[in-house]
């Protein structure tokens, strides 16, 4: 059954991608650029009713509903391409941190472009971290949030991967406030597979994180450590402690 509803799941992204290319787009180009966010997140709606609907996956957000209305840096766990979408829902207008290959992907690709990503190129990380700390800058400048995931890749429900400070010093450069943001979205929107498992996906919001004036390391250490102890409580398997090597490799 789960293949079922996956599978039509998919039609229907294909047709929402679609529409939003040959309709939304269109209209979005005519607004303003922060306008252009709020007509695009037709998408990331319609997706996330298309996969409540198909799939039987529900979203309950618990913690911070009262966010700043000055621009912040989004950090979050990665899990799954679940949270690319609905995050930024989270906080509009929200640019993300993205590996430049997906601005090749047609249709995709075109709409990301749209939305002023921050598109690095991971081959080469020293460039790649100038452009984030650039970007993160202009973006904040321009009134727009920034969602980032400092563990670089998709980590499973079960398993676990150092963050990187990236955000934190993204947010000091920017001078803005961090929103730190736990999920379980990989349980549902699997790793590595096509098929959906219904259920309810937990997303906790953090309270905003000052940054600016305190050593990196601490905030780094207050927004880690907050969203390890909000994972330990919404994701069903258990997880490996980080290792004494881990994290010394981590505070270099």
């Amino acid at each position: 059954m789960n293949a079922i509803r996956s599978i039509l799941f998919y039609l229907g992204y294909g047709v929402i991608m679609l529409i939003t290319g040959l309709i939304v787009a269109p209209i979005a180009l005519l607004t303003s650029k922060h306008r252009r966010f709020r007509i695009l997140n037709f998408y990331n709606y319609g997706i996330m009713l298309w996969l409540r609907i198909t799939c039987g996956i529900r979203i309950k957000v618990h913690g911070n509903r009262d966010l700043p209305k000055v621009p912040c840096i989004i950090i979050s766990n990665h899990q799954s391409e679940w949270e690319t979408l609905y995050l930024q829902l989270l906080k509009p207008p929200t640019c993300t941190v993205l590996k430049k290959e997906l601005l090749k992907i047609p249709v995709f690709g075109w709409l990301l472009r749209l939305i002023n990503p921050i598109a690095i190129d991971r081959s080469h990380p020293s460039k790649a971290f100038k452009a984030m700390m650039k970007g993160g800058q202009e973006r904040v400048k321009e009134g727009f949030s920034v969602l980032m995931f400092p563990e670089g890749t998709r980590v499973p429900p079960g398993d676990r991967k150092p963050f990187s400070k990236s955000g934190v010093m993204m947010a000091q450069k920017a001078g803005a406030q961090i929103i730190p943001v736990a999920h379980n979205g990989g349980e549902h929107w699997l790793t590595g597979s096509w098929i959906k498992k219904p259920g309810v996906i937990d997303v906790v919001v953090g309270e905003a994180i000052d940054t600016v004036g305190r050593p990196v390391n601490d905030v780094q250490d207050e927004v880690v450590n907050w969203i390890d102890a909000q994972l330990d409580e919404i994701i069903s398997v258990p997880r490996p402690q980080i290792s004494p090597q881990q994290a010394e490799g981590d505070s270099e």
